[in-house]
């Protein structure tokens, strides 16, 4: 028997803190979960003010995927984001470990320079963009939609920072054990900052996901649009097709869900690490 019996006490901070929390994850979630139930009405119930669907339906998924481009959107979008993920992970790492841990002259210019890039808005670089990708017929190709996103000025900014904080005798002990530079990149540092390299993955994927404005201006066909660019076309000036338009959106957020699932451990021990530190 235990001797004993201690009771709980529930400290007011903790439930106060508990029901902060609550009342922030409603309007977060309550979006996505009016996405979901509408996408499974059908189009006559999509105006009605309940909320759960009176006869639930798959037929809008059917739809979009027999009747329209969704596959073909959806592999075009996936094209785009997985080799934007890896070619930003691969040269803006590799800049920012050339910023952070050789010594050459001007390395504090240049870095000033790429930041000045990120005031710059998106807008005023696109028709640069379009003359660029016109002049060499980049347009309707998947090269035209991806190259101005294969490197980017917040990555070189963040991998930066992160080799900055590695210890300089890590590096050298690679150098004295006779490992090119290249090497002493790929196995000793970039491995140290795998946080920072899952921090980077999940904005990336996600900026080049939901990307609409440039993919709409570098693609001509549709067999070239984009999830963002597809699905903009089921609302037109009759009206709007809500329930294509939720299931599209509905499916288009599963890639995002799954990528922020595989690399959540890295950055919650990234987390870990910098608060042993």
């Amino acid at each position: 028997m235990v001797r004993g019996q201690q009771r709980l006490r529930v400290k007011p901070a903790t439930v106060f803190v508990y029901i902060v929390l609550i009342l922030g994850i409603v309007p977060m979630l309550f979006p996505f979960v009016w996405m979901v139930l509408t996408s499974l009405k059908p189009f006559q119930e999509v105006f009605s003010l309940n909320l759960l669907p009176s006869n639930p339906t798959l037929a809008n998924y059917g739809q979009l995927f027999s009747r329209t481009l969704f596959p073909r959107w959806f592999l075009n979008s996936t094209i785009v984001a997985a080799i934007t993920v890896a070619s930003v992970l691969f040269f803006d790492s590799l800049v920012g470990y050339t910023l952070a841990k050789l010594p050459f002259p001007g390395k504090n210019v240049i870095f000033v320079l790429i930041l000045s890039t990120m005031f710059v808005p998106t807008e005023m670089l696109v028709l640069p963009w379009y003359q660029m990708s016109a002049q060499y017929g980049w347009l309707d190709t998947y090269w035209g939609i991806l190259f101005p996103g294969i490197m980017t000025a917040f990555g070189v900014f963040l991998m930066r920072q992160a080799f900055a904080t590695l210890p300089d005798e890590l590096l050298d002990a690679g150098r004295i054990d006779g490992l090119s530079e290249f090497g002493i990149f790929l196995r000793i540092a970039l491995p140290l900052v795998k946080p920072s390299l899952a921090a980077l993955a999940i904005l990336t994927f996600i900026g080049n996901w939901n990307a609409y404005l440039w993919p709409l201006i570098a693609t001509e066909t549709r067999q070239m649009y984009t999830l963002p660019v597809g699905i903009s076309l089921f609302s037109g000036e009759v009206g709007a097709q809500w329930n294509l338009i939720t299931a599209g959106s509905a499916v288009a957020v599963i890639p995002m869900m799954i990528v922020f699932i595989i690399f959540q451990r890295q950055i919650l021990e990234g987390v870990v690490r910098s608060g042993l530190k």
